[in-house]
């Protein structure tokens, strides 16, 4: 079956690429600016006529918990959220990370803190790459910057969370979430008759039962499996970096950004070349692991950089960490749910180049 055409707004794309993926369960609350999932799913799955079960949860908590249970049976499993749905759900989060199961969970950011405002952000950035809940652990960030993408990356988080075991997140945002684009939409997926070894599907004449836990009171096993863990990000961190450059061969002043600041860094670079400034981009797809090292090695070269985000400057100390002082790295950005403007950036630049 080839590739279908559709006009859709990003969530619909994500809701749409999770039943063409075979996902096997939603578990949902609404919350906006990400309600159109849920609401997707429940309008194209009938009375579960899909063979997908698709669920609105008393809370977020419920939700992820249930996400822990499908997973745990070695089902394909997701949720969404926005900003506060996602800190609820981090407590789950933590637990699904530390029995090593996979998982997929969206965040369409809105401005924060608490309650904030429904408008778009990149607030959560920190939350979602350094792990929101408690203890050693990373998920895989995916940070879509199209339609296209919201609806790619659900089959991609799929296939790296069965991989490596691991929960998966695309962070978006409520302009991406909102906006509508024309998306190719891949072909269906047969739903997965293999049930994965780990799984909890009860003691079979085979193989004694398989228990699955974040628990483990005796420190030197706990600290034994921390390690395991690290050794499992750090193969992440190897082989799964993404990342996107735009005009970044010459470039001068180097903007990184995700998601929406990448798409306005992209005009951004065309207006700052129309006036004499070698720009370019280097947008994160990945989020964790961060392509520190490209980056490291685009700041050889680079007399500025310029870390763009619709928040306070989260990003900021990644790309820090990766220059390693070795050039002048700013932060521009805005918040409130505020998108900046390709203009505002290139002011921005020009008054650093000129020392402001």
């Amino acid at each position: 079956m080839e590739r279908e055409l559709r006009l859709m707004k990003g969530n619909e794309a994500v809701a749409e690429a999770a039943i063409r993926a075979g996902a096997d369960g939603y578990f949902g609350y609404p919350i906006t600016p990400q309600s159109e999932i849920l609401e997707y799913l429940m309008e194209a799955n009938p009375y579960q006529t899909t063979g997908m079960v698709v669920l609105q949860a008393e809370s977020e908590v419920a939700a992820i918990n249930m996400v822990y249970g499908g997973a745990a049976c070695g089902k394909k499993v997701l949720t969404t959220s926005s900003s506060p749905g996602i800190s609820l759900m981090q407590e789950g989060i933590s637990y699904i990370a530390g029995a090593e199961l996979p998982c997929l969970v969206v965040n369409v950011v809105r401005g924060g803190p608490g309650l904030g405002t429904i408008q778009p952000a990149q607030s959560d950035y920190f939350q979602a790459v350094k792990g929101g809940g408690h203890g050693d652990y990373h998920l895989i960030v995916l940070a879509p910057s199209s339609v296209q993408e919201m609806a790619d990356f659900v089959g991609l988080g799929f296939d790296l969370a069965f991989k490596y075991r691991n929960p998966v997140m695309i962070l978006s945002d409520g302009a991406i979430g909102q906006m509508m684009e024309k998306v190719w939409l891949s072909p269906y997926r047969e739903r997965s008759k293999t049930v994965p070894d780990w799984a909890t599907t009860g003691k079979l004449p085979s193989r004694q039962r398989n228990i699955i836990t974040s628990l483990e009171l005796n420190p030197e096993r706990q600290e034994e499996f921390n390690r395991k863990l690290i050794n499992k990000y750090n193969e992440i961190k190897e082989k799964e970096v993404r990342y996107e450059e735009f005009q970044c061969e010459d470039a001068e002043y180097l903007f990184v950004a995700y998601g929406t600041s990448a798409r306005v860094c992209q005009k951004s670079v065309q207006i700052a070349r129309n006036e004499g400034l070698k720009a370019g981009l280097l947008r994160p797809v990945t989020l964790f692991p961060f392509p520190s090292e490209r980056i490291g090695t685009l700041s050889g070269r680079a007399k500025i950089i310029l870390s763009v985000e619709m928040s306070s400057g989260q990003m900021l100390e990644d790309v820090l960490l990766s220059v390693n002082g070795e050039v002048p790295v700013y932060h521009f950005g805005r918040m409130g749910g505020i998108v900046t403007t390709p203009e505002e950036v290139v002011d921005f630049l020009k008054l650093k180049i000129m020392g402001g």
